[in-house]
C-alpha cells in the first residue's frame, strides 16, 4: 500500500471546503475513482492483446494490472517527446 500526501494553501482549503464536507473523503474518492478508471483501461487493453496472440486470461483484475506491461504517464511523457524530435528533424 502507498500512502501519498498533499499541502493546500489556506485559501486552497477553504475553496475545497465549499464543495466537500469532508476534504479528506473529497480527495480519497476523487483519487480512487480516477485509480477505478485506469484500472479499467489496463483490464480492457490487456485483455485484448491476449485474446489478439491467443493468450488465456486468468486472475482478478487486479492480478491482470500488476502483471500487464504498461507504461507510466511519466515514460510516455519521454518517449512522445523523443518522438516528436525525430519527427521535427
Amino acid at each position: 500500500m502507498t500512502t501519498y500526501t498533499i499541502t493546500l494553501s489556506a485559501a486552497e482549503d477553504k475553496a475545497l471546503h465549499v464543495v466537500a464536507m469532508s476534504a479528506q473523503d473529497w480527495i480519497q474518492n476523487a483519487v480512487k475513482e480516477r485509480c477505478r478508471l485506469a484500472i479499467e483501461e489496463i483490464v480492457t487493453a490487456e485483455v485484448q492483446r491476449k485474446l489478439a496472440i491467443g493468450e488465456s486470461i486468468t486472475g482478478s483484475k487486479d492480478d491482470i494490472v500488476l502483471a500487464a506491461p504498461t507504461e507510466s504517464a511519466a515514460e510516455r511523457q519521454t518517449r512522445m517527446e523523443a518522438e516528436s524530435s525525430i519527427i521535427g528533424k
